[in-house]
C-alpha cells in the first residue's frame, strides 16, 4: 500500500514527510494505523548522530495506533486491536526476556540496523531504496509494518494521543524511580530535568512516597511544571540544587537522584554524586552521545559512603507489564497524562514541533498521525 512518513536522508536534516510503498505483513509482523506518536528527545538525537542508526531511516518510537491486518501466525493481535508499542525490540525467548527483563533482550543489538525483527529486511521503501525504522517502529508515518512482539493490547476506552507517551519518556521516567532507584517511602529524591521524562520521575516518586522531591531544571515554565507534577522544591542548576539538599536534609543528601536530562554529561556527574546521601544510588536514565567520554569522579567518595552509579533503559521495566499497569494508573486518576502535552502537531508540521522541542517550548509535543 502506499502511504506518508518522515524520513531522515542524511544527518543534521530536517524530516522529509513524503509517499512511501509499504509491504504487506509477514509472519509475526503486523499493519498498524498510526494515531498518535510523542516527540521525544531521542528523535532529535537520531537527526543529529548521537544515537547511531542506518539511514535512510523513519523516525519516531513513542507511538499508539489501530491494528489493521496481521500476518500469518500472529496471535496476539487482531484487526481492530488498539496497541501502544514498545520502544526497545523484544524475542520472548532469550534469557533477558525470560527473566522479566524485556528491556534488555538480546535482539537489542539489530535495532541499530532498523530492518525487521524477524529477517532483517525491510517493508517501507522510498526513492527505490529500502528504509530502517527507528526502535523498529517508524511511528512517524501514517501507517507502519511492525513486529507483533512490540503491539501490547490496551483498552479502547484510553486516548491513544495519551497512551502514546506511555511507550517511551512515561515508563522511563517512572521505571527509573520505581524499579531502578530502590525507593523506599520517605527517601528524599532529587530529578536532574524536569522534560517528559524527569516529570514523570516526579510522579513516580511521590506515588512511592518520596518526601522531600526536588527537581532541578534551568528554565523557569519547567520548574513551574515540576511543582505540578509533584516536586516540593525546584532549583535551577547543579550548585543551588546541593545548596537546597544539603539545607532541607540537614547535610543528610539524597538517598535517590535521577538524571534525566537532555544529553547525559560527564562534566554533571561528580556534582550530582556530590549531593548523594551515604549508600545513596544515582540512575542514569538520559540518553548520552555514543562511544567514551572523559568523566571526572571523586572515588574516594563514592567507595567510602557506598553511593551507587546505575544505568537504566525504558525504566528498567517489562513493557509487557508496566505499559497497561501505568495506564490502569491514568484511568483511577493516579498518573498525569493530560497534563504533559502542550500542543499537537499534524505529519506535515513534524519540523516545526522538533523545533518546538529543542527550544524548551512544550514539555510534550504530540503528532496526530492521521490529520
Amino acid at each position: 500500500m502506499r502511504t506518508d512518513a518522515a524520513i531522515v536522508w542524511e544527518r543534521g536534516q530536517d524530516w522529509s514527510v513524503e509517499p512511501i510503498e509499504l509491504d504487506s505483513p509477514r509472519r509475526g509482523e503486523v499493519r498498524v494505523r498510526m494515531e498518535a506518536t510523542g516527540l521525544c528527545q531521542s528523535d532529535d538525537h537520531l537527526t543529529t548522530g548521537s544515537l547511531p542508526s542506518a539511514l535512510p531511516i523513519i523516525g519516531g518510537h513513542e507511538g499508539a495506533g489501530v491494528v489493521e491486518d496481521v500476518g500469518e501466525g500472529v496471535t496476539r493481535v487482531a484487526p481492530g486491536d488498539h496497541v501502544v508499542f514498545s520502544s526497545v525490540p523484544s524475542c520472548g525467548l532469550c534469557s533477558s526476556c525470560a527473566s522479566g527483563h524485556q528491556n534488555q533482550c538480546d535482539r537489542l543489538g539489530v535495532m541499530g540496523s532498523g530492518r525487521q525483527l524477524a529477517d532483517q529486511t525491510s517493508r517501507h521503501h522510498a526513492r527505490e531504496q529500502d528504509l530502517a525504522l527507528m526502535c523498529l517502529l517508524g511511528t512517524f508515518a501514517r501507517h507502519s509494518v511492525l513486529s507483533e512482539a512490540q503491539c501490547i493490547p490496551v483498552d479502547k476506552d484510553i486516548p491513544l494521543d495519551r497512551a502514546c507517551l506511555v511507550s517511551c519518556a512515561v515508563i522511563t521516567g517512572w521505571g527509573s524511580v520505581v524499579h531502578a532507584s530502590g525507593i523506599r517511602p520517605g527517601d528524599d529524591v532529587v530529578v536532574v530535568g524536569a522534560g517528559g521524562v524527569g516529570v514523570n520521575a516526579i510522579q513516580a516518586a511521590r506515588f512511592a512516597g518520596g518526601r522531600r522531591i526536588i527537581a532541578m531544571d534551568p528554565l523557569p515554565a519547567k520548574q513551574e511544571l515540576a511543582l505540578h507534577f509533584g516536586a516540593t522544591h525546584v532549583a535551577d542548576g547543579v550548585d543551588n540544587a546541593y545548596e537546597l539538599v544539603k539545607t532541607e536534609t540537614r547535610g543528610g543528601l539524597a538517598q535517590r537522584v535521577i538524571v534525566t536530562m537532555d544529553v547525559a554529561r560527564g562534566d554533571v556527574l561528580q556534582p550530582i554524586l556530590r549531593m548523594t546521601s551515604k549508600r545513596g544510588r544515582i540512575v542514569l536514565c538520559s540518553l548520552a552521545a555514543a562511544g567514551p567520554q572523559p568523566l571526572t569522579l571523586n572515588l574516594f567518595d563514592l567507595t567510602m559512603r557506598e553511593k551507587q552509579f546505575v544505568g537504566s533503559l525504558a525504566g528498567s521495566a517489562n513493557p509487557n507489564d508496566e505499559i497497561p499497569r501505568l495506564l490502569d494508573l491514568y484511568r483511577d486518576g493516579l498518573l498525569d497524562l493530560d497534563s504533559q502535552i502542550s500542543r499537537t502537531y499534524t505529519l506535515d508540521d513534524i519540523n516545526q514541533g522538533c523545533i518546538d522541542l529543542r527550544e524548551g517550548n512544550n514539555l510534550r509535543g504530540v503528532v496526530l498521525c492521521q490529520r
